[in-house]
């Protein structure tokens, strides 16, 4: 059930790199692949919008998405693995 877990968590990690990178391609959001991993990662990274990550042209917000999301994983593996173990 953790690996579970950690294992979707990976998966979501490389859908909001995907994100990303398809900024970097001129019409890659309006693809049905674009628009699939625009609705999958726009809920989360709408949490760290507010935080105002953008410094300059660089937006850091998806950079700090993914890193929260790792250290929750781990949180919770850590708190699991106490519980269960």
């Amino acid at each position: 059930m953790l690996s579970l877990f950690l294992y979707i968590v990976r998966i979501y990690s490389f859908v909001l790199i995907a994100y990303a990178l398809l900024s970097w391609f001129p019409g890659a959001y309006q693809t049905k692949i674009g628009e699939w991993i625009i609705n999958l990662s726009r809920p989360y990274l709408s949490l760290f919008d507010r935080l105002n990550l953008s410094f300059g042209p660089i937006d850091f917000t998806i950079i700090v998405a993914i890193f929260a999301l790792n250290i929750f994983s781990e949180v919770i593996s850590k708190i699991l693995i106490g519980l269960l173990y």
